[in-house]
């Protein structure tokens, strides 16, 4: 079993810190807390090395920026990483830019995009984690010795799993696929919330006019920094059915506030100018410079020509061992089904894909949606139905 270092104090992490510049690779977990804040917080941050294993706590340690630092410069193994990642982001703005996933890796050979941790140390190593911490308070301290054990199994077999996942896609030839994707996990501009975009996610948004959308995008951005500067999730200052019903009332004047029972005394009080100013500051948005309302669902017909898409690359991910939703996003099945584009590059542009998923799911997209190829189903009478996409003069 690895014992490792707890690392407590200022001096214990930049000891850390220079060990991570000078590995080669590192494993890296975190615990976090996630219910009460903005972005998630940090309890346990847990590195593993190819001699040893560290577990920082920071709790104890106020100011973990030299680690962010430090990562930053390092090449970072891990499994299922994006929030992790995005916590590196929220905090420090600074993230590796050198990324593994495990996850990810496992994928490109068959395991699907969701395979935990558990079994594919299981499948890959033969050992069986004992996950009774999952649920675990990790701002609770001391850690027990069920905690340690925990927090180091998490790690402990990254690295060596990252070696085998390495070797099994360079066998299959699909290193380089996998080393694309994970790639994308260390740009940090991935994790940033797009506030131009952000009302989007208001429900009803889809229904709203440009005017609409213009007040909208003000009183979300003001969430959003209201949000970031408290350290509170965005629903504890503004709910969504409120900031809804803001758009719709247009308040001018504090007491027009009090119509919306959900926004309390304390709230009309604290945040009443603030919101009244950004509804102003929609209200007077040029026409020409306001959101353009959202694309229009597709439609019957052409939302089931996607589905139709979405078979053939189905199909194409089956016999390929990889997961349909890693082969092509449905969004670019729908830029298809909307834009029909009718020449090859046009089309190729609008799929929008990685040069291996293109090279892939292009040309059958392309023969099947050009009439020069049709999909069938071949054994259903014999009871094992199978979908393929063959050529037009193969039926003569």
């Amino acid at each position: 079993m690895i014992v490792p270092e707890i690392v407590s104090t200022a001096g214990d992490l930049k000891a850390l810190c220079a060990r991570v510049r000078s590995a080669p690779r590192v494993a890296i977990d975190t615990e976090f807390h996630a219910e009460r804040t903005y972005s998630p917080r940090l309890m346990v941050v847990q590195l593993a090395f190819d001699d040893g294993a560290a577990i920082v706590d920071p709790l104890a340690i106020h100011d973990l920026r030299p680690l962010a630092e430090a990562l930053a410069e390092a090449t970072v193994v891990g499994h299922a990483l994006s929030s992790d990642l995005k916590i590196f982001a929220d905090r420090f703005d600074r993230i590796p830019l050198s990324v593994y996933d495990t996850q990810v890796m496992a994928a490109f050979l068959g395991y699907g995009m969701q395979i935990s941790l558990a079994d594919l140390v299981r499948d890959l190593r033969q050992v069986r984690l004992a996950k009774s911490q999952t649920v675990s308070d990790w701002s609770a301290r001391p850690f027990s010795e069920r905690q340690i054990d925990y927090l180091v199994d998490d790690v402990a077999h990254l690295l060596p799993m990252y070696d085998a996942l390495r070797e099994r896609l360079h066998a299959k030839g699909r290193l380089e696929w996998a080393t694309e994707e994970c790639a994308q996990l260390g740009e940090l501009d991935r994790y940033r919330v797009d506030e131009r975009r952000a009302y989007l996610r208001i429900p009803g948004a889809t229904r709203m006019s440009r005017r609409e959308l213009g007040i909208l995008s003000e009183i979300v951005k003001l969430r959003e920094r209201i949000a970031r500067e408290r350290d509170v999730p965005v629903k504890y200052v503004v709910p969504d059915d409120v900031v809804a019903g803001l758009v719709t009332l247009r308040p001018k004047e504090p007491e027009d506030l009090a119509q919306l029972r959900r926004l309390d005394t304390g709230a009309r009080r604290q945040l009443g100018s603030a919101i009244l100013q950004a509804v102003a500051r929609g209200q007077a948005i040029p026409e020409a410079e306001l959101p353009e309302k959202p694309q229009r669902p597709l439609g019957p017909s052409r939302d089931t020509l996607v589905s139709l898409l979405g078979v053939v690359a189905g199909e194409i991910a089956r016999e390929s061992e990889l997961p349909a939703s890693l082969l092509v996003p449905r969004a670019a099945l729908e830029r298809l089904a909307r834009d029909a584009p009718r020449e090859r590059a046009a089309f190729d542009a609008a799929l929008d894909l990685a040069p291996w998923r293109l090279e892939l799911v292009a040309e059958p997209l392309w023969r099947l949606l050009s009439g020069e190829a049709v999909v069938r189903i071949e054994g259903y009478a014999h009871g094992d139905p199978k979908i393929t996409v063959s050529h037009e003069s193969e039926r003569q």
